[in-house]
């Protein structure tokens, strides 16, 4: 079970119980049996125990057999006692792995952390924010097992977190690269890995596009890199999303210039090649890591930071979308309420504002829906939650875009929270944030409340009735959250 991510010296702990990383799902959701929270209830919740770590706390923290464990950007990983906050262990990143940071990481040069820890029996899986290593230490003391690296690139990083089962871990590799600068042009390449939980040996690695040689001007970035892969043990299926692309060979740039003057753009876009699997939801074969399908929902789209603004000069042709996916998909099965059958689905929100919905059999689209304004750290970023009646996101918007609160008229520009009917993927409320800031963090949703946090400076928890998106309680933690 885990808890919201409270960012900037400290953590708050209210009483709020809900999975992620260990939810085979990814569903977000607190177990079926949890009475205690409750609409009803839920405007009683209170302060238990606060703990300083001394700089902000990066992902996520994980709970497991009464104790609750995270990174923090001062470097550290922590194991607390969930009952009263208490202090198991602490172990420094750099001493326990000898990895020297490497450079990429703004104001930091120490090295870090920014995923959940993954319980994986006795041991503890976490993965490293530069390098694009993966550690396991010992759940009970915090001793480093193995380290693997999973990416040789000097800006390779670790920012999903590994997903657990039946003796491997899954996990995914993305990298700093997209911040260079347009003459340093890029080569990274995201990958799936399944690791042995015991050695760390990697069991396969799948990437997410063709084999560039280490040569730029070629096919780069798809990274993955956020929340956690769900895996489907009936069909054998891990499933993930991936980024955007950093770069394209000149063959797909020309073709893309060609659509950009046609008066109507070709549809689908020929200017994506079967290699391309930016931007896409992906189901891959436990066992080999083979692909057995996959649905690319970016189209072109090339996008790195240097090149955000389109008159850039080298910069390749547009549109930039950065329409990648900041989440894995959550899987929840369907009820016909007419004659009892199910239908199996993976929902995942992407950057684009988009929500998409499809069959786990073979990718097939259910339903997809606007959610909110997308662009730029606007939508769906670090993981939604489902009860298998609704679906549940976050609206980022960053960039402040201008969006309406169906099916009301009123019309905001901050970020917020969005439920969407999980049969249809109709809008059924939107809620705006109330400080009027950005919601940058996760959701999660405990027997008919969601629970949301806010970069507002006053650091907010909110609890929000499921069915209607009324706001039931509110926290102030005192930092960003």
């Amino acid at each position: 079970m885990t808890l919201p991510t409270l960012y900037r010296n400290i953590l708050f702990v209210l009483y709020i119980y809900s999975l992620f990383a260990l939810l085979l799902a990814n569903t977000a959701a607190a177990l079926p049996d949890e009475t205690k929270i409750r609409p009803e209830s839920v405007s009683k919740l209170s302060l238990k125990w606060k703990f300083y770590a001394g700089k902000d706390i990066t992902a996520t923290p994980a709970i497991f057999d009464g104790n609750l464990y995270f990174p923090s950007w001062n470097g550290y990983i922590y194991a607390l006692k969930a009952l009263d906050g208490s202090l198991i262990w602490k172990k420094n990143l750099q001493k326990l792995t000898g990895l020297n940071a490497t450079g990429f990481v703004l104001n930091i040069n120490w090295t870090v952390s920014r995923s959940t820890p993954t319980v994986a029996g006795d041991v503890l899986v976490i993965g490293i924010y530069g390098p694009a290593v993966v550690i396991a230490v010992e759940r009970s003391t915090g001793e480093l097992v193995w380290s693997t690296r999973l990416d040789e690139h000097a800006a390779g990083v670790i920012t999903m977190s590994g997903t657990y089962y039946r003796g491997a871990v899954y996990i995914g590799t993305s990298s700093l690269e997209e911040g260079l600068s347009v003459d340093q042009r890029c080569i990274f390449t995201g990958s799936l890995s399944k690791l042995n939980a015991t050695s760390g040996a990697v069991l396969w690695q799948t990437f997410m596009l063709s084999d560039n040689h280490g040569e730029r001007g070629q096919y780069a970035g798809a990274a993955i890199w956020g929340s956690s892969p769900s895996i489907d043990c009936s069909r054998n299926h891990v499933y993930i999303a991936t980024g955007n692309l950093y770069s394209v060979p000149l063959r797909v740039q020309q073709c893309q210039e060609k659509q950009n003057d046609q008066t109507v753009p070709s549809h689908p876009d020929t200017c994506v090649e079967p290699d391309n699997l930016s931007d896409s939801i992906i189901a891959l074969d436990l066992d080999s890591g083979k692909i057995k399908w996959y649905r690319q929902l970016g189209g072109y789209d090339v996008w790195f930071y240097a090149c955000r603004n389109l008159s850039t000069p080298n910069c390749p042709p547009g549109p930039n979308l950065d329409a990648d996916f900041g989440e894995a998909p959550i899987m929840l099965s369907l009820t016909n309420h007419g004659n009892g059958t199910k239908r199996d689905i993976v929902v995942t929100v992407q950057k684009s504002g988009f929500a998409w919905a499809l069959d786990r059999d073979d990718g097939g689209l259910v339903w997809s829906t606007e959610a909110g304004p997308g662009g730029l750290l606007r939508q769906g970023t670090w993981g939604g939650a489902t009860d298998e009646e609704r679906v549940y996101t976050n609206i980022v918007n960053a960039e402040r875009k201008n969006f309406t609160l169906a099916p009301s008229e009123k019309t905001v520009n901050s970020g917020g929270w969005v439920a969407m009917d999980a049969r249809s993927g109709k809008i059924l409320w939107p809620v705006a944030d109330p400080g009027n800031a950005t919601a940058n963090g996760p959701v999660t949703v405990a027997n008919g409340v969601v629970f949301a946090g806010s970069t507002d400076g006053r650091g907010p928890v909110y609890a929000i009735k499921a069915i209607t998106g009324e706001i039931l309680w509110s926290y102030k933690t005192g930092a960003t959250v």
